[in-house]
């Protein structure tokens, strides 16, 4: 007879263990807390406008159906490895040290892009309120880019210094994770409950003032080029509105955080993605039903359609600019705390240097990789415009998510016998479906990123062969 024991992990001295403060209500707001914030607040408006016009709902939709795959695929691993690294602890578990180190490399492209992104919209939403309701202008010098991109002319300079708001808020919440997790979730449940009242409030007493004449064409024709509306600018918004969902991911990160591992994680993972893709689809309905999916091109996309319907919205728009301010902060927060939790994962593997898994004494938190992380964050949120960010953060993600997949169905043949407290139903068909939906999405978003790509992973590369080679361990979770 077959026996089955717990997964184990090597003992750990005092200066590389974390704290266990999370339980699940506290993982369900680490998720939503992710996931609410860019993609409604920005992502949203310059996806509808660039590809998939009011269909933008349908995008979500289809999102939502990829990450619920997805989802379930995570929870089966996190309850099966509770421990800090999310997709590179499962893929190092699944395929080895290649693999696992070349998806804990992607993974950067996940947390930390994704975190200098938003940056540059909470920058925006900033900007604007400081604008609208203070009287205080920010020169453009200290508030864009330096440099931007565009398919015509390639890379260019602006003329601006750098985007100074962007590179404060990092600083600040980069502080802020320094002190602790408890301290961080505890500001992070107060600013979720904060946003997801604003938008339920947009929702609310949007709905009443959507006109058919901004819904009509729902799908607009395509212009001839793919992703440029019609049915393929639908697939393509997808991808790109996927940089939203990054937020559930962030809650297996937090696995050595957690009180109960095997059962709160799944909860927080499913529990946040349903609650969030409920308030998206609403939310992009709303949007583009209030003002002309052509206007909604801007760093704060929801402003603009609060300001379409004119007087009776007025007393929500600057609601609306606290809600984006507190969120996107959330957000930056979470996509902080994700990639400092997988590069202390990543350490304690042999790939990094021992300085990213140093925790410190008091605080209990890995420190110096915080704020290495945060210093790097801040420089690209402080250079890059915002669309160079987002598509690769897309990117990133759907390739994590379809390596998730792919995991699952390899450990359920090479290691059948595992335990596994929480198991993906309609085996082998989810993850299947997952890896389709998934690889549907990201296949647009490559067309035009994969010199981009192949480039990142070529660093990465050039990195584990260096380093990672000769330091790598063998993974402490054995199944």
């Amino acid at each position: 007879m077959t026996t089955t024991t717990e997964p184990q992990a090597a003992p750990l001295d005092d200066h590389h263990e974390l704290r266990r403060v999370l339980g699940p209500w506290q993982l369900i707001g680490i998720g939503i807390g992710g996931i609410i914030g860019a993609g409604i607040f920005v992502i949203t408006g310059q996806a509808a406008a660039d590809h998939a016009g009011p269909a933008i709902t349908i995008s979500f939709v289809i999102a939502c159906i990829g990450c619920a795959f997805a989802g379930l695929c995570y929870a089966e691993f996190a309850a099966m490895i509770p421990e800090s690294g999310s997709a590179y602890t499962y893929s190092y578990a699944a395929f080895g040290r290649v693999v696992g180190w070349m998806v804990g490399w992607d993974l950067c492209l996940e947390y930390g892009m994704a975190a200098s992104t938003v940056a540059v919209g909470w920058a925006g939403y900033f900007r604007a309120f400081l604008n609208d309701q203070v009287g205080i202008a920010i020169p453009d010098a200290w508030a864009a880019a330096p440099i931007n991109h565009t398919t015509e002319a390639g890379w260019i300079a602006t003329g601006a210094i750098m985007n100074l708001p962007a590179v404060a808020i990092v600083v600040f919440l980069t502080a802020l994770l320094i002190v602790g997790i408890r301290t961080s979730a505890t500001f992070n449940g107060a600013i979720v409950l904060l946003k997801v009242g604003v938008i339920v409030l947009v929702i609310v007493f949007g709905l009443p003032y959507i006109t058919a004449d901004n819904l009509t064409p729902f799908v607009p024709e395509n212009t001839g080029t793919f992703g440029q509306f019609g049915w393929s600018g639908v697939l393509l918004g997808a991808g790109v509105i996927f940089f939203a969902y990054i937020g559930f991911d962030s809650v297996s990160v937090a696995a050595q955080e957690a009180k109960n591992p095997q059962r709160d994680l799944p909860i927080g993972i499913l529990g946040s993605l349903a609650v969030c893709t409920v308030l998206y689809i609403l939310m992009s309905l709303t949007m583009t039903g209030l003002a002309n999916y052509t206007t909604l091109k801007v760093d704060n996309p929801v402003s603009v359609a609060i300001d379409a319907v004119g007087e009776p919205l007025h007393w929500l728009a600057p609601l609306v600019q606290i809600g984006a301010i507190m969120g996107l902060s959330t957000v930056i927060l979470i996509s902080l705390y994700g990639q400092t939790r997988i590069f202390y994962s990543m350490s304690r593997d042999g790939f990094l240097p021992p300085v990213f898994s140093s925790v410190h004494r008091t605080f209990r938190t890995p420190t110096v990789s915080t704020i290495i992380i945060g210093a790097i964050v801040a420089v690209f949120a402080g250079v890059f415009p915002l669309d160079v960010l987002g598509d690769l953060v897309s990117v990133g993600t759907l390739v994590a998510f379809i390596l998730v997949c792919i995991g699952v169905i390899v450990l359920r043949y090479t290691k059948p016998d595992a335990k596994r407290p929480f198991k993906t139903p309609l085996f082998p068909w989810v993850p299947i479906a997952g890896v389709l939906v998934c690889g549907a999405m990201v296949y647009p978003l490559l067309i035009d990123l994969w010199p981009r790509l192949l480039g990142w992973l070529a660093i990465g590369l050039v990195i584990y062969f260096t380093y990672g080679i000769r330091h790598a361990k063998e993974p402490r979770w054995k199944l």
